[in-house]
């Protein structure tokens, strides 16, 4: 098992710790429903350095990374970030990313962590025509997500760039706390806006110390727990959960990172879904009656045909209701009303647009 930089912190927090993906991590502090209403009301920290990063570099690196993601990686400019995805030939997501143009011919890959060795296996294998320079920094790298509405106020308390300039998706390199070379990125992964500061390792216990040192800021760390339940009420995919091999970007509603022209791996057999439809979708859903949906729940139509099962599920803190993400047959779309069976009872359940809140 392995253990972030900043084990010994969570440890002394009292925090309750799962394997996650391979490494002991936090899953809560408190209670989830406390830690995601601090979130989307307040300010919290995540440790995340389990999370993946592979550096690609070279005379070739746009076109090789081009071949490799299903968004345009032509349209990233220095300073600038994009969502994507992996492919594999036969369309299928072998992982969901953030690319990161760090220079004119250098690019940072974020992967998920339970993806890491397959993803840096599948970019070398694809290097052999293209020659570029790939590393694998994930183990010299520390991730901190502090997310919330007053996450900028507390961040501009450790830099002197103007945070309130940036944009979503840029990022800066900078000083954070008194330590150098640390990329402040407007990313996340909660909805509730902030930043993820990517650290060196030898810095990372000094930031977020100093980050816990503005009192007034009534800063929380915030487990994995709350972290699912903050990216399910903004409909974002989880991977192995939502999306994997088997599940392509058009039937995951990724159409809007998928730019079939740009021909990445896989891009003929997802343009052919696109033109003639596909047998699944994911689908948002909200329950209408109280009750709590789960992955792998089946899903069952009016007619009582099985037509999908449930990929990720909650009850939202906010809503206040059983929400999720489903793969539904295509041709029960039209019906808004589909029945999760939940225990032995089939709990009825409307057919919504994401995100949720």
């Amino acid at each position: 098992m392995k253990k972030t930089v900043l084990f010994d912190r969570h440890e002394k927090l009292n925090a309750k710790i799962v394997d996650f993906a391979g490494y002991m991590m936090p899953v809560s502090y408190s209670s989830v429903n406390e830690e995601h209403l601090h979130v989307r009301n307040n300010v919290g920290v995540f440790d995340v350095s389990h999370m993946g990063e592979i550096e690609i570099s070279g005379s070739n690196a746009i076109n090789f990374v081009q071949h490799l993601c299903s968004n345009d990686i032509s349209k990233i400019k220095i300073g600038k970030a994009q969502y994507n995805c992996l492919t594999n030939e036969l369309g299928g997501i072998i992982d969901d990313l953030i690319v990161y143009r760090i220079e004119i011919e250098k690019y940072l890959l974020v992967v998920n962590a339970s993806n890491i060795s397959k993803d840096w296996e599948w970019i070398k294998k694809q290097n052999k025509d293209f020659n570029c320079s790939v590393i694998n920094l994930s183990n010299e790298i520390s991730l901190l997500a502090i997310q919330g509405p007053n996450a900028e106020e507390l961040c501009q308390k450790f830099t002197n760039e103007n945070l309130s300039l940036l944009p979503n998706y840029s990022f800066t390199v900078s000083s954070f706390a008194g330590f150098k070379n640390i990329m402040i990125s407007k990313t996340g992964y909660t909805g509730s806006g902030g930043y993820e500061l990517y650290i060196p390792n030898d810095s990372a216990i000094h930031v977020w110390d100093a980050l816990f040192t503005k009192n007034e800021f009534d800063l929380k760390p915030i487990g994995l727990a709350a972290r699912d339940t903050l990216r399910i009420e903004m409909g974002y995919c989880l991977y192995g959960n939502d999306i994997n091999e088997n599940t392509s970007p058009e039937e995951a509603n990724l159409r809007w990172i998928t730019k079939v022209e740009t021909n990445f791996i896989g891009s003929v057999i997802i343009n052919n879904q696109i033109q003639d439809g596909c047998n699944k979708k994911l689908v948002g859903f909200k329950l209408t009656e109280k009750s709590i949906p789960r992955k792998g729940y089946k899903i069952f139509s009016r007619d009582n045909e099985l037509i999908g099962h449930v990929t990720s599920g909650t009850f939202s803190p906010l809503l206040k209701k059983g929400i999720g993400l489903a793969y539904i047959n295509c041709i029960n779309l039209k019906d808004d009303l589909i029945y999760i069976k939940i225990r032995n009872n089939l709990n009825e359940a409307e057919i919504v647009k994401t995100p949720f809140i």
